[in-house]
């Protein structure tokens, strides 16, 4: 008779993929706005989106950008919110709120406890019905958003690529041919009453459509939208937001090469044309492009990164609503030939036009595209999100529902058919992405630039926000509902492995995670990197299956692995639907037991890894996070830097693997975790099943002794990277491990420093400043002395004044007494991330498999809240005293030195600079 696991097993290879359809409520108000509801009793919150109909593809005529602009714009002011009010009432009360802009809509969304749905909806009416657009608004987004440009795509070596390169010469007459960003040029030339204008020619209920997801009740919501929307007017001189431009096929190729600062490897690529979200073949080539290019079992792997000519292939994929893109690229390997490369790239994409693609390629993407719609719905805001996107572009409510069944459709024939079509030899346009400076001349399309819309001069007087005594308070929440939280079990296995389970959803989705000792303070100094290495190539063979037999295996389940090393252990994880969690699960537990690093797999992926490290090295905010480790560290075992570096990687051998994986994958020293759709008694039977005869002849590994080490002294340190387009900032010191007293006061302190948008250093360097994108500060989550950062980007002219700001809150909260109204509404919002993390699988499973990886208990994942909560403000006050002291805080910076240097010593004297080129991190002095 089969064994639980076995029967699940079978069940797993026989069952088709599919994942839940969306049930939803619909109605519409008289004023045009669409009301969506998508109802979840389990879950203790509530998500309120609001989607527009005004992307980026609806920016005027010489304003590229501004549809994000306005998106920065619309949430800060209203009538009866003064500035930023909106942070306050979702962080803290426990929630999580942003925006975002996309070529065919903005979204507005909000995550709270259920009790404030009345609250947020309120929210949602200001801001449709009473923005204040003001010059002081508009001044300071604009300020942001010019930051946040910096931040995402000069920084970064290969940022341009997407956001300026790609539009550019995927579209030619379509308005998604302008980045969603925008430029510097343009956002300089938007005027305030620009922002009037485009509010009224666009935002309006006859052009959004409100989501409501999570827990309520039906008739209640029903009865709230009437009452805080029914009565808003549609827009007064509507616009019209249809795009009636279509584009003709490209019947001759081109050719672009684009430049950037700092690029450290060549990229080559080319892109199409693509159909518009509803069209019919936009399944096929979904299919098409999961074939081409992801996962280890792709073609494109294959033949570009297997052999080792490549070190990233990616393939491209973007339907709008009007047209699309498709396409790939890679990033080359410094000694392989362009041209070879292309060739080999144009042989597959043509593979695709003269052949059929096999019944195994077909089934694999197929179920990778729907587990990925799995992951999606595991949460009720994940199905309002998949939903909304899906409406935006197509106006169909049930068009998420309808691409799965598409997908689930296709044939060998209608991958070649649409190829046919879509990937047309004269329709291509080639592109080279190098080194040199940015000239947008080089890659500039032929096609001349489509006109774009000027929009009627705004009408009426602004609004401004009323006096205090004279606003209109926010409503009260209401009552809370009652939900049953997942609850966790132990078991122990008799070879000593310990397992926790816990079903924490329907979802026909699970995680198994598997933590193991050693991680990066495991390392020898000189082998930096070794765990996370022996993680990583851990996939690529084992005593019976090789490297591609085990990509195709778990992909052609739908399911993901990852490994990676943390500072105190090595982290395994598979993801897989319910069905196919055994089989995949089979094949996870041979990785873990049996992976033999061939050597030939090593070669190749410790050069594709060192290629990779090029990457990261040339970028500011990477190249920062790095350096932190052995600034605050030294010699001790957390300053390895886990990654790894360059010396460290090559010093590796087969041998220093698999001895690590004798010394530290063993199974009286693991855990398992197992969480998701899938009952514990399930979970045990599979765990048993997967690892229960798993041995080991040595005895479980010693612990390392002191990983943190002794204090080292306070630094200030400049990386000099003169081309840099951004500069990287980042305090650091060390903070209480989480067993200590002083952890939940610190992590409280913490929160009132750096937490998200409501922290105080979000709100003096972007806020009241608009110094920076973003600023925030963390309490790392090592066994011993965490690491405790602030962190920021921020123009190279400008750092001498984020780090006074840095500096001086750091001294601020470390010496003005914190009052209980901060700290009451800092633990709601600690409390409430921590919550929204553990309704997800994946999220369950990294809350307990932390602490595990720490040495705690993982009952203190259910503690959270109480920890929290017996924390005083005098507590809180005192551990920042402590612990945010600027003269016990280091400085990293990395950036263009010149720009910067002088007024940071007026700041900070006795800095040290030294060129990037320099750099030594496998040393304690970085040199």
């Amino acid at each position: 008779m089969p064994t639980q696991a076995q029967t699940l097993a079978t069940a797993g290879e026989n069952a088709p993929l599919t994942a839940p359809e969306i049930e939803f409520t619909q109605w519409t108000l008289d004023n045009g706005l669409r009301v969506i509801a998508i109802q979840d009793d389990s879950t203790a919150t509530v998500t309120t989106s609001l989607w527009y109909e005004v992307g980026s593809k609806l920016d005027p005529d010489r304003r590229s950008g501004f549809a994000h602009l306005f998106e920065h714009i619309l949430s800060r002011k209203t009538l009866n919110m003064p500035y930023n009010m909106i942070y306050g009432l979702t962080a803290d009360v426990g929630g999580t709120r942003n925006a975002s802009t996309g070529d065919d809509r903005t979204n507005y969304y909000e995550q709270v406890p259920a009790q404030y749905l009345e609250t947020m909806l309120w929210t949602h009416r200001e801001r449709m019905a009473f923005p204040v657009i003001d010059e002081q608004v508009f001044e300071s987004e604009r300020d942001v958003v010019k930051e946040e440009l910096r931040t995402r795509m000069l920084a970064p070596p290969y940022g341009r690529l997407s956001r300026q390169v790609l539009p550019e010469i995927a579209y030619d007459v379509l308005p998604q041919r302008r980045s969603t960003i925008g430029s510097l040029a343009d956002l300089d030339l938007a005027t305030l009453d620009d922002a009037r204008a485009f509010h009224q020619a666009y935002y309006g209920p006859d052009t959004a459509t409100l989501i409501v997801a999570g827990n309520f009740d039906m008739a209640s919501l029903r009865s709230l939208v009437d009452r805080y929307f029914a009565d808003i007017p549609p827009r007064a001189n509507p616009l019209d937001v249809t795009i009636t431009a279509r584009a003709e096929r490209r019947t001759q190729p081109r050719t672009a090469a684009a430049y950037a600062p700092g690029v450290p490897l060549p990229l080559i690529g080319t892109v199409w044309q693509g159909p518009e979200r509803a069209h019919p073949d936009s399944a096929a080539l979904e299919v098409l492009s999961a074939i081409m290019g992801r996962g280890q079992n792709s073609r494109f792997n294959a033949s570009l990164i297997r052999t080792g000519k490549a070190v990233q292939a990616e393939r491209l994929l973007d339907f709008n609503e009007e047209g699309g893109m498709l396409g790939y690229y890679a990033v080359l390997n410094p000694a392989a030939d362009m041209d070879e490369v292309a060739g080999i790239m144009a042989a597959e994409a043509e593979s695709f036009r003269t052949g059929l693609v096999s019944d195994a390629e077909l089934a694999e993407a197929k179920n990778e595209l729907i587990s990925d719609s799995l992951r999606a719905r595991e949460t009720a805001s994940g199905r309002a999100f998949e939903l909304g996107e899906a409406l935006v572009s197509t106006g169909d409510p049930r068009a998420a529902d309808l691409r799965l069944r598409a997908i689930a459709a296709v044939t060998p024939q209608d991958v070649q058919r649409a190829a046919r079509v879509w990937l047309a030899p004269e329709a291509r346009v080639d592109l080279t992405y190098q080194s040199g400076e940015d000239n947008p001349a080089t890659y500039a399309n032929p096609v001349p630039m489509p006109a774009f819309r000027i929009l009627p001069p705004a009408v009426g007087q602004p609004l401004a926000v009323l006096p205090e005594g004279e606003r209109q308070a926010p409503p009260a929440p209401g009552p809370v509902p009652v939900v049953s939280v997942p609850q966790f079990v132990r078991h122990d296995l008799a070879n000593g492995m310990e397992v926790i389970a816990a079903q924490t959803g329907d979802v026909p989705l699970a995680t198994m995670t598997v933590l193991v000792p050693g991680g990066s303070k495991s390392d020898p100094r000189a082998k930096a990197g070794l765990a996370d290495f022996a993680a990583g190539l851990a996939s690529r063979g084992t005593a019976t299956r090789s490297a591609e037999e085990i990509a195709a295996a778990l992909e052609s389940l739908g399911a993901d692995f990852g490994a990676s090393a943390r500072s105190d252990g090595t982290v395994f994880t598979l993801t897989a639907p319910t069905a196919n969690l055994p089989a995949a699960g089979e094949i996870f537990a041979d990785i873990i037991r049996n992976a033999s690093f061939p050597q030939d797999e090593l070669e190749r992926e410790l050069a594709r890894t060192m290629d990779g490290l090029r990457i990261a090295l040339s970028d500011p905010g990477s190249l920062a996070g790095m350096a932190v480790r052995p600034l605050i560290y030294g010699d001790a075992p957390y300053g390895n830097v886990t990654s790894g570096i360059p010396a460290s990687l090559a010093a590796l051998t087969r041998e220093d693997l698999a001895a690590h994986r004798t010394q530290y994958w063993h199974p009286a020293a693991s855990q398992v975790v197992v969480s998701g759709g899938i009952a514990p008694t399930e979970a045990f039977a599979l765990t048993q099943h997967l690892f229960g005869d798993w041995q080991a002849e040595a005895p479980p590994p010693a612990a390392v002794d002191d990983p943190a080490g002794p204090s080292v002294p306070v630094r200030t340190v400049v990386i000099d990277m003169p081309e840099a387009g951004q500069a990287a900032v980042v305090l650091a010191g060390r903070g209480p491990a989480q067993g200590e007293p002083s952890y939940y006061p610190l992590a409280l302190a913490n929160a009132v420093l750096g937490g998200g948008s409501s922290g105080r250093l979000f709100e003096e360097i972007r806020t009241r400043r608009s110094l920076s994108y973003g600023a925030s500060s963390s309490l790392g989550s090592l066994a011993d002395e965490p690491l405790l950062t602030a962190s920021s980007q921020t123009a190279n002219e400008t750092v001498d004044e984020v780090v006074q700001v840095m500096l001086d809150e750091f001294a601020r909260i470390g010496t003005q007494p914190l009052e209980q109204d901060l700290i009451d509404r800092r633990r709601l919002y600690l409390t409430g991330s921590h919550a929204r993390r553990m309704e997800t699988s994946a999220g369950f499973s990294g809350i307990v498999s932390n602490l595990l990886a720490l040495g705690i208990d993982p009952d203190e994942a259910a503690q959270y809240a109480a920890r929290l909560g017996a924390v005083t403000p005098q507590a809180a006050s005192a551990a920042a005293q402590e612990y945010f002291d600027p003269d016990n805080i280091s400085v990293v910076i990395v950036g263009n030195a010149a720009a910067f240097i002088d007024d940071l010593r007026a700041i900070r004297p006795g800095v040290e600079v030294i060129p990037a080129a320099e750099l030594d991190l496998s040393s304690a002095d970085l040199r």
